[in-house]
């Protein structure tokens, strides 16, 4: 046990301890809420009854002094609910407030500002409910117009494929018939853009079907500025930039309709061999077959199992062969790939329409240069 040599270090030592078991713990300091109250007028709300609800239910109650001023002391710290007791009004008015120990919250109520926030908010709700009616109104005109101009589209593909049957003493009235579909899906389509707006969002749809109905009647010019907007309200549809490129192309707007089907593979790279294959087929059916081999090449070199493109790539080929006079004569010289395309689509639609063409193709071939070589390799087809 350790001893003590002075008495009086034993003496502090004790004192110290007393010191500390004696000293009074500190007590939580209570907060307060206080404000102000005004009436509808901005003007000071006197002798308003006023409660100050904890989050534990206590409760205290107070009246607003002649300058419309409120207090609450010795809450505890937490969130009070501050009931405003209105007169002639079965609910009071109600906000919240929170109580930090030692400190005073102040809460002021101006129900000039509050009449005017529920008027403003109400005025609001009136107007977006309005706005959403009118935006039902516009939705439900623009799905019946458009709903009418695809059932005529339907009509109007019907009438093309007529028109392309049809016996000479029938085409006028078949191309008559073609047209006046077309202009009546247009007109629908047009009603449809009327009645829904700028700001739809389904506007790009409607383009795109007043595009179709164009197109489909062959008239470019209409089709392509209608295609175009399609694209103008939704950059990112790669089936629009394709149309636009069949359209641009037909018209023999060939540079425009390679930037459109460039944008078009771009957009959607699995399936960019189609872009350019229908590049190739439009300015194929234009009779622009020079034109056609780069695009056409482009596909096969993508998609080389697609016996289409090999045919036409062919037969595009064809037109860019030249002469050589060789002694007295004129030699045929094939553009490099002609033969090769042809027995590419043989080789992989032996017996299809494509094979079957470009079998022929290959025929007239050696007809026109004997001696050539149009043996296709088929391979048996593992069963």
């Amino acid at each position: 046990m350790k001893r003590f040599d002075k008495p009086w270090a034993l003496v502090v030592i004790v004192m110290a301890a007393l010191a500390s078991f004696l000293a009074p713990r500190a007590a939580a300091q209570d907060g307060a809420i206080s404000g102000q109250i005004l009436d509808v007028e901005g003007k000071p709300w006197v002798g308003l009854g006023v409660q100050a609800v904890s989050d534990q239910g206590a409760k205290q109650e107070t009246k607003t002094d002649s300058n419309g001023k409120y207090a609450f002391r010795n809450l505890k710290s937490g969130v009070f609910t501050v009931n405003v007791v209105l007169p002639n009004q079965a609910q009071p008015y109600q906000s919240q407030a929170r109580v930090q120990g030692g400190q005073e919250t102040t809460l002021n109520i101006n129900f000039k500002d509050v009449v005017e926030k529920a008027r403003q908010s109400s005025k609001e709700f009136a107007e977006a409910e309005k706005k959403q009616q009118e935006e039902k109104q516009k939705f439900t005109g623009m799905k019946a117009h458009f709903d009418a101009g695809a059932a005529l589209l339907e009509k109007e593909k019907a009438a093309k494929a007529d028109l392309q049957k049809a016996a000479p003493d029938q085409r006028e009235a078949a191309k008559q018939n073609l047209k006046d579909l077309s202009d009546q899906a247009a007109k629908e389509f047009q009603d449809a853009q009327k009645s829904a707006g700028e700001k739809d969002t389904n506007l790009h749809l409607v383009w795109a079907k007043l595009g179709e109905a164009y197109d489909t009647a062959n008239r470019n010019d209409e089709a392509a500025e209608a295609y175009q907007q399609a694209i103008n309200a939704k950059p990112d549809v790669p089936g629009y930039y394709n149309n636009l490129g069949n359209v641009l192309a037909r018209a023999g707007k060939i540079d425009a309709a390679k930037a459109a089907y460039t944008k078009s593979a771009e957009l959607d790279p699995p399936n960019a061999a189609t872009a350019w294959r229908n590049f190739g087929i439009s300015l194929y059916n234009a009779n622009r077959l020079g034109d056609a081999v780069e695009p056409l090449q482009k596909s096969a070199d993508l998609d080389p199992k697609n016996p289409q493109t090999w045919y036409l790539l062919g037969a595009s080929l064809v037109y860019k062969m030249t002469t050589k006079k060789v002694g007295d004569k004129e030699m045929v010289q094939f553009a490099p790939g002609t033969i090769e395309a042809y027995q590419k689509a043989v080789e992989l639609d032996p017996s299809g329409q494509w094979g079957q063409q470009a079998k022929q193709g290959l025929e007239q071939l050696q007809l026109m240069a004997p001696g050539i070589d149009i043996k296709v390799n088929l391979k048996k087809k593992k069963s």
